[in-house]
């Protein structure tokens, strides 16, 4: 008799878990049934704004792989199958059949919580207007592409919020040629994933692109006539839109976690161990839902972020199957895009490190992303942060043209192996003109960052 797993909720984290738990251990071992609520299980939630921009044009590039291609892996998905309750004590779950309309239980041996996030509800009057769409899962970007390839297409567009679907999905409406605005509430964009300063400077260039950036505004109504959208803003203060995007950020959905006596952590994910193994015996969870230790602070957070998803599915399915491995935390690297300008960051902000308790060393810079005489150079913004108690690089932050963005992760390589901003300045990084100058800005922000502790520069 085979032992059974299974996994509440059918994208990332929870299918990378079921993908390698059954690489460990065959049919005969482990059974594997995922139930996922959505119609699709793992799909490319990232990828969504590059569908209603048109770049990505058939909508299955958006599904990385179907139920038919987990059964030939003898793994089962029930798409449209919600998992409504966790009998931890007796390892029930409590299935409803959406199409169905009707309930059964599943017995469990393991268990894994990968319900996601889900987009979080800010109370805006006029929310339910058509042409008013939040962007999360993949009926939402089939609605809003719809509304774009429609005739006559919408004119205006408003995204509210300056995150990263904010900034992607604003993107997308101006290359299908709406006159498009960002609304955001804080001073900058992607407040929180950069310092002030960077914030500001981001909205200054995402403005010289074409794209009308509103800072410092909250938005509290969006105004329709005989039911669907005319504005954002209500009163004298407003917005002309035809297609309003949600963009106002994500949490993690835990509340059937929390109903079924799963710790809840300080971040509001889900309390996690090293090895995924939640706060009840057999259930592990990953994604995010789930909690990860920051490697800079040693705090636990809460980040949505692909990468972290598919890398805590998998150490959760490689214990589950047998072995012994253990997550050992994340540094939050992001990179997105608005047309050429790439935004990349990784580790903590400067206030996150002065909040942390870090003693925080800082240095801000201009570059070029080839050698200046190349003819294609263009200009890129650098802002990197040390702790003067170690002199480790803890954080970094780049905006500037194509090919800046994906330095990142070489600041984020030396960040995770905890190099010493002197031991940076002297890694062997490749030169030609056509892709950096002689000193390569990664390099460059080891001498200033050492410069400002006290060292060569």
């Amino acid at each position: 008799m085979p032992q059974r797993l299974v996994i509440v909720g059918g994208d990332a984290g929870g299918m990378t878990a079921a993908t390698n738990a059954r690489r460990a251990r065959t049919a005969e071992e482990l059974e594997i049934v995922a139930f996922e609520r959505s119609e699709w299980p793992s799909f490319s939630a990232c990828s969504e704004p590059y569908f209603v921009s048109g770049e990505i044009e058939e909508f299955d590039a958006l599904l990385v792989r179907t139920p038919e291609e987990f059964a030939r892996q003898g793994i089962e998905v029930r798409v449209q199958h919600e998992v409504t309750a966790i009998d931890t004590a007796a390892r029930v779950v409590t299935v409803r059949d959406l199409p169905g309309a009707r309930e059964f239980t599943v017995g469990y041996d393991f268990l894994v919580y990968a319900t996601g996030a889900e987009a979080r509800r800010v109370a805006i009057e006029g929310r339910d207007l058509q042409g008013v769409h939040e962007m999360h899962v993949l009926r939402d970007a089939l609605a809003v592409r719809a509304i774009l390839d429609a005739s006559p297409a919408p004119r205006r567009g408003v995204v509210v919020g300056g995150g990263y679907v904010g900034l992607e999905m604003a993107e997308a409406l101006h290359t299908r040629g709406l006159h498009t605005t960002i609304v955001s509430s804080g001073g900058g964009l992607l407040g929180g994933a950069l310092d002030p300063e960077m914030s500001t400077h981001l909205a200054d260039l995402v403005r010289a692109l074409g794209i009308d950036v509103r800072v410092g505004q909250r938005v509290e109504c969006i105004d329709g006539r005989e039911g669907h959208v005319t504005s954002v803003g209500c009163g004298e203060h407003t917005i002309p839109a035809d297609l309003v995007i949600l963009a106002t950020g994500t949490t993690p959905r835990v509340e059937l976690a929390r109903a079924t006596g799963l710790r809840i952590g300080a971040s509001g994910g889900v309390w996690v161990d090293d090895h995924l193994r939640t706060s009840v015996p057999g259930v592990y969870a990953a994604g995010d839902c789930a909690e990860v230790i920051d490697r800079i602070t040693g705090a636990a957070a809460n980040i949505h972020l692909a990468t972290i998803a598919t890398k805590q599915g998998r150490i959760a399915g490689i214990n589950i199957g047998g072995g012994d491995e253990a997550f050992p935390g994340a540094l939050g690297t992001a990179i997105t895009k608005v047309h050429d300008l790439e935004i990349s960051r990784t580790g903590v902000t400067e206030a996150a490190a002065i909040a942390a308790g870090i003693d925080v060393a800082v240095t801000t810079f201009d570059a070029t992303t080839t050698a200046g005489n190349w003819p294609a150079a263009t200009s890129m913004r650098v802002r990197a942060l040390a702790d003067r108690a170690t002199r480790r690089m803890i954080g970094a932050q780049i905006i500037g043209g194509p090919t800046a963005g994906k330095r990142i992760d070489a600041l984020a390589m030396a960040m995770w192996n905890e190099m010493t901003v002197d031991a940076m300045v002297n890694v062997d990084l490749s030169y030609a003109p056509p892709f950096s100058g002689t000193w390569d800005p990664v390099l460059v922000a080891a001498r200033k960052l050492q410069a400002v502790l006290g060292g060569s520069g």
